[in-house]
């Protein structure tokens, strides 16, 4: 079975058994390209709600399997790779947090969507990549000790000098694998490029970058700017997927590390098989699935 043969029988699959296929941006391009809609995964949880199948694929790492179900639990979710996890949503346990929010008693648990459920459960509030700085600025508390991410979380706080940070020390290994040597290198080779980068990036990338944002926010800027060169501070996957949609434009990769490999985990087999049935479903504790809820809830009343 070729590449296409394998595409035309997940799309007919999909259709017979009712599934709505979901992939995150970081996912291989054979994997998008069979995806009903592909994005961040905030976003993507989102669109769940009112969409007409009953059965959800997803196509990305655990936690973003459990936001679907946190969402949408009438829907049946499974995950195309079981074994994709998130080594940053992983990386706090419970105990370490229930630690953290007795040494910072007065201060509101902002945790980032990339975290666990049994990690949601203890937050005030949720945020993303893109919203965080709008929802953060809007709630009451004055200090925040936020979660997982070391370098969201500080160029949050840059935004928000009235407010005052706690941080756990987490961030994504991905993003913490390029660093000041890499810009000056990918700036030499590519003097016309600019710099869009994510903010999970060290602060020394954040600080180089001409435009830091989320995902989606990296991939409207490029597709949007008169500029025709670009060096991408974020997983490779994003270069490629660029390079299709946008082919009139060049873009590069800031390190040729930025690989995650949980995100690679999933092939267009896997999706195949779960296709066929041959994955079980993600479902949460009723439980931990309403209290992972209000801090996604607190979120969604501040415009997240």
């Amino acid at each position: 079975m070729t590449i296409r043969d394998m595409q035309n029988e997940i799309l007919r699959l999909k259709k017979q058994n009712d599934i709505l296929i979901l992939a995150h941006s970081y996912q291989r391009r054979e994997v998008v390209e069979v995806a009903d809609f592909t994005g961040d995964s905030y976003a993507l949880a989102c669109r769940v709600a009112n969409s007409a199948q009953k059965n959800v694929l997803m196509c990305g790492v655990r936690f973003m399997a459990e936001t679907i179900n946190i969402l949408s639990p009438e829907k049946h979710v499974f995950l195309a790779n079981e074994n994709a996890g998130c080594p940053m949503a992983e990386q706090l346990e419970t105990e370490e947090l229930a630690a953290l929010k007795a040494r910072y008693p007065h201060a509101a648990v902002a945790a980032y969507i990339n975290t666990t459920a049994a990690l949601k459960t203890m937050a005030d509030v949720c945020v993303t990549s893109s919203s965080a700085v709008k929802i953060l600025s809007q709630i009451p508390e004055k200090e925040i000790l936020f979660v997982p991410d070391i370098n969201l979380g500080q160029f949050v706080e840059k935004s928000l000098p009235e407010k005052k940070f706690y941080f756990a020390h987490g961030g994504c290994p991905t993003h913490l694998r390029a660093g000041e040597r890499d810009v000056e290198e990918a700036r030499r080779v590519h003097p016309n490029a600019l710099l869009l980068a994510h903010p999970e990036c060290r602060p020394c990338v954040s600080a180089a970058a001409d435009y830091v944002g989320s995902t989606s926010g990296i991939m409207d800027y490029a597709k949007n700017s008169v500029e025709k060169e670009f060096i991408i501070g974020t997983d490779n996957s994003i270069v490629e997927h660029l390079q299709y949609e946008c082919p009139e434009k060049r873009f590069y990769p800031l390190s040729k590390d930025f690989e995650c490999h949980n995100m690679r985990l999933t092939t267009l087999f896997d999706v195949y098989a779960a296709c066929l049935g041959e994955r079980s479903e993600l479902v949460l504790d009723e439980k931990i699935r309403l209290a992972a809820k209000r801090s996604i809830d607190r979120m969604i009343a501040l415009g997240g």
